[in-house]
């Protein structure tokens, strides 16, 4: 495999202790439960690539995305309250983005089509809170707050009619899944 290859495809090593301490797992790709190979995960480094890590196997529960660089203590860092059980490389996109979000669920109430980062929908587009969307291009990343903070969920191209049935726990007590910004995943994270 070439070094271009590797780097398309991403590299994070996990550590079952805090500061790259204990067993280790490398991964490339997409792996549903870690537990097989760490019995923990509390420090990472992503070596190339995007990866969304996940404290709950089979990508639920909380999400926390990673570029490259050094977790030592991602769990104080990020207040996450578990460990890493799951993750999900992200494939880069080298073309447009698009999405259409919807205030309300199954793509209803008032709708909007972004074609790049938007830090607040209240003060872009008057919209109260987006429940629903379709990711035409790209890969994106929602967060429950404005200037993108808060709870995160990656969202790949395809249709998403209702966030409440996505697998997020804990997202600040809601009984349906709303978002307030929504940011690009470019080229840049490498």
């Amino acid at each position: 495999m070439s070094n271009t290859d590797m780097n398309m495809r991403g590299k994070v090593i996990f550590y079952e202790e805090k500061n790259f301490q204990g067993r280790s797992y490398e991964c490339m790709s997409d792996c549903s439960d870690m537990t097989s190979y760490l019995n923990r995960c509390h420090s990472c480094r992503v070596e190339s690539g995007c990866f969304m890590v996940y404290d709950r196997p089979n990508y639920m529960g909380s999400q926390y995305f990673m570029r490259r660089g050094e977790y030592a203590d991602y769990m104080s860092s990020m207040g996450m309250r578990d460990c890493i059980r799951s993750c999900r490389m992200i494939p880069m996109h080298r073309g447009q983005f698009r999405m259409k979000i919807y205030e309300r669920e199954n793509f209803g109430g008032q709708s909007h089509e972004l074609m790049d980062d938007c830090d607040h929908i209240m003060d872009r587009y008057r919209m109260n809170e987006c429940q629903s969307c379709n990711v035409m291009d790209g890969h994106w990343l929602m967060y429950e707050q404005p200037q993108y903070r808060g709870k995160q969920m990656y969202m790949r191209p395809g249709e998403y009619r209702s966030f409440r049935d996505m697998g997020m726990s804990g997202m600040s007590g809601m009984s349906g899944m709303r978002f307030m910004s929504m940011r690009r995943i470019t080229d840049s994270c490498n």
